[in-house]
């Protein structure tokens, strides 16, 4: 029996998630159909699509710009969250909970949403053999792409984390809300500071801005370097990753992190879980 699956997006026309979800499919050897849903940009256009989709038989939804916070909204008014979504204040994944439609609880009230961004990049970085554990981490960005991350990293078992921003105030303001929000984000004390006074040495240094895709650069102090460096864009030069890459640390973009949260949301809907690795390298190719 074909199951069918959507990304929810505007735009969406860009999304790769059907080609992924479809190698995955053919690795888990099930049938599959996973279409690109395009949605105006409002809640009620949202909700309506949602509802539509998973009444009529949906199994799941990716979720995409701009409409992780609609979802995480939705969800928690109306359904449930999982620990990374609800840290993370967004969701990238939609399922229905199964214990509650046993319980007789309609389609709309039975939502599950879960946020994998986090650990697909987590999942990244170790098959890269990158050494996480009380590893010293600089994150760049104060938006929700390193909200969504700054969880399963400190699960992870890095060690000092800092939080670098053009504004040191939206970095604290972020900080203090997730260790509100968070026992273990509390407990792990991160540091802030503005971007221009990130220096030394690190690890790891993740940039979770999008401003590599404007072709304009961070301004980064000549002493911050770093051992690996993560920038979660993809599909295209990166300045971020040049930088870093001259100086001899080992770079990589987004693209496996993409790979490997869907990888998690594929398992959460069917109960398959995939050799990341063998789908990547057919991803990579298909790339080329």
């Amino acid at each position: 029996m074909t199951q069918h699956f959507i990304v929810i997006g505007n735009p969406i026309a860009h999304s790769q998630s059907p080609k992924i979800h479809h190698v995955f499919a053919q690795q888990a050897g099930i049938d599959i159909h996973y279409q690109r849903q395009f949605c105006p940009d409002n809640a009620e256009s949202f909700m309506a699509v949602i509802e539509a989709f998973f009444k009529g038989g949906g199994v799941g939804a990716n979720v995409t710009v701009p409409f992780k916070q609609i979802a995480y909204d939705y969800c928690q008014a109306q359904g449930s969250l999982s620990e990374h979504a609800n840290v993370a204040g967004a969701v990238n994944t939609l399922l229905l909970n199964t214990d509650a439609l046993k319980n007789g609880v309609p389609h709309a009230k039975a939502l599950y949403g879960d946020n994998t961004d986090g650990q697909g990049l987590i999942n990244h970085m170790l098959s890269l053999s990158w050494p996480l554990t009380g590893a010293r981490v600089a994150i760049i960005g104060a938006g929700g792409a390193a909200r969504g991350v700054i969880l399963p990293l400190i699960q992870a078992g890095v060690g000092q984390l800092t939080l670098a921003n053009r504004s040191l105030n939206r970095a604290e303001i972020l900080v203090d809300a997730l260790s509100n929000a968070n026992q273990t984000i509390k407990e792990h004390a991160i540091k802030t500071c503005a971007i221009s006074d990130l220096t030394g040495q690190f690890d790891l240094i993740i940039n979770a801005t999008s401003i590599g895709l404007s072709g304009e650069t961070l301004p980064l102090d000549d002493e911050l370097n770093g051992n690996y460096i993560y920038d979660m864009m993809y599909g295209r030069t990166l300045p971020f990753l040049q930088h870093f890459s001259a100086r001899g640390a080992q770079v990589s973009d987004g693209y496996g992190m993409l790979i490997g949260q869907a990888a998690l949301s594929f398992e959460r809907w069917t109960g398959h879980r995939i050799d990341v690795a063998k789908a990547s390298q057919t991803l990579y190719q298909m790339q080329k």
